[in-house]
This record gives structure tokens, C-alpha cells and sequence, in this order.
């Protein structure tokens, strides 16, 4: 996956939900608060990034009335350890785990998932297997 885009209410409390609990690297954040972009993103691994669209962006387009409800979730995978941080992390962070660790069904086969809300309500699953090398790629502060 390249990217996804998030539709976003806050951008600030998203900005910090992606960037200091996720630990996810912001990208172009200088230069959207400078206003010379519209719009900053975070880096989840060398070959992904999301992209916050703040309401400006979308609140006047089409984007505003099918743009929020057409994501269902988004899964982030991880080495076991990352994870266990990200787990204890959000438990600092007071997030509330709405499901897990549970096994779940991905691309690369069972592995074990939790679940968790963004500040705006978007779901979002982490994920590691047991023994899969690609799991080490996300760039997810360990």
C-alpha cells in the first residue's frame, strides 16, 4: 500500500495521536503549519504514508458525505516486540483497546490483533505474527 488518506476533524489531536502515541514520523509537518502545503502526513513504514486531510479539504466536496464512512479500518503490522510497546503505550496514553489481543485472519495468515480508536473515531488494528520477516518493515517506534 502507498497510502491512505484520513479525513480529519482536529488536525493538531491527530497530529499528535499519529505522532508521539503511534510514533508514527510526520512528513511536510513544518511546512503545512507554515501553510505552505495542505496537508501533513506520517510515515508508517518506508513504502506507506497517511495523509491528514484537515476539514478544509473535504467539507465542501463530495468527499465531506462519503469520505469518513467508507473506511472501515486499517491494519498496521509489527514485530512482537513493537507491538507489546504499542499495547503498553496505549494503555499510558488512556486508549482504550476496543477489542483483543485476539487471533485474526490477514495477508499473511493468523496472527494476533488488537483494535483502537484514533482521537476522531477511525478503527485501527495492530498486528504481529509469529514469524514473519516483513513484520520488522513498519517503522512503528519499538
Amino acid at each position: 500500500m502507498d497510502h491512505i488518506v484520513l479525513n480529519v476533524e482536529d488536525d493538531e489531536r491527530m497530529i499528535q495521536f499519529y505522532s508521539k502515541v503511534l510514533m508514527f514520523a510526520p512528513e511536510r509537518l513544518d511546512e503545512y503549519q507554515a501553510g505552505k502545503v495542505s496537508f501533513p502526513s506520517v510515515r508508517l513504514n518506508s513504502d506507506t504514508i497517511i495523509d491528514l486531510f484537515p476539514k478544509k479539504m473535504w467539507q465542501k466536496s463530495d468527499w465531506a458525505e462519503r469520505g469518513r464512512g467508507n473506511l472501515n479500518h486499517f491494519c498496521i503490522v509489527l514485530g512482537r516486540e513493537p507491538w507489546e510497546n504499542l499495547f503498553e503505550r496505549l494503555r499510558a496514553n488512556n486508549v482504550h483497546v476496543v477489542e483483543g489481543p485476539v487471533p485474526r485472519w490477514g495477508a499473511h495468515g493468523t496472527g494476533t490483533s488488537i483494535y483502537f480508536r484514533d482521537p476522531e473515531g477511525n478503527l485501527i488494528e495492530a498486528r504481529y505474527y509469529e514469524d514473519h520477516g516483513r513484520s520488522e518493515k513498519c517503522l512503528l517506534g519499538s
